[in-house]
């Protein structure tokens, strides 16, 4: 790796900002000042700037208790990012492993391992998205076996050109209901239901395939997952 983008990956120096570093003397590899920007390092080599040694950070999987009012976007707008819950080195090049809505909460994957990530949301991989959402009115007798059909047949929705995949619909109560969805399109689970007349006054995301959601976060906090949880999707 190129001495100027590992500086940047280890810092919060552009790679612009990392040749003006260089040039200044503030950049040793192996106890040696170094300027030049392409100079290759591995991590065999040791490098300091400013006297303090850098390290390159692994790939990380972070789960998140997304809370309401955040939005899965690396851009700063209105609302704070969920990148910005995540206390960890460089964390803004963690990715949302599918996204939330901004007023959905719940189970949230964030990584910077695209593969993985890759494998968690293709819908080959039938991971399935398990949701709880509270209805404005209540779903039940011969409209909730119509709706139950109707999801396991795959629902027809505006705008897109296929129906949707196969969903299971079960209902807790006669205004929770909880769906199981193996794809993830743009508002899904909120369309779906107002195709069948219901509105969605709360969403929350409680498991993606063999993981759930960690009963001990709350809203808002995060943690890392271990090596068995990464390894339940491969």
């Amino acid at each position: 790796m190129r001495l100027d983008r590992f500086l940047s990956e280890t810092t919060e120096l552009t790679r612009s900002l990392a040749k003006k570093a260089m040039h200044r003397g503030e950049v040793c590899v192996n106890h040696e000042i170094v300027k030049n920007p392409a100079t290759q390092v591995d991590t065999d080599h040791i490098v300091t700037w400013n006297g303090e040694r850098l390290s390159l950070v692994g790939l990380r999987y972070v789960m998140l208790n997304k809370p309401v009012g955040v939005e899965c976007t690396a851009r700063r707008g209105l609302y704070p990012r969920v990148v910005d819950l995540i206390d960890l080195p460089k964390a803004e090049r963690l990715q949302p492993v599918g996204r939330l809505d901004v007023d959905t909460t719940g189970l949230l994957l964030l990584t910077d391992d695209g593969q993985w990530s890759h494998r968690v949301s293709s819908p080959k991989r039938r991971f399935g998205k398990v949701y709880r959402a509270t209805l404005a009115e209540a779903l039940t007798g011969e409209s909730l076996e119509q709706a139950v059909r109707r999801f396991a047949k795959g629902i027809e929705l505006e705008s897109e050109e296929v129906p949707m995949r196969p969903a299971e619909l079960v209902m807790r109560s006669d205004t929770e209901a909880q769906l199981t969805l193996y794809e993830g399109k743009y508002h899904q689970v909120k369309r779906m239901f107002a195709a069948i007349g219901r509105h969605v006054e709360a969403l929350h995301r409680e498991a993606i395939g063999p993981l759930t959601l960690d009963a001990s976060l709350p809203p808002g906090d995060w943690r890392e997952l271990d090596a068995l949880e990464i390894a339940a999707f491969t």
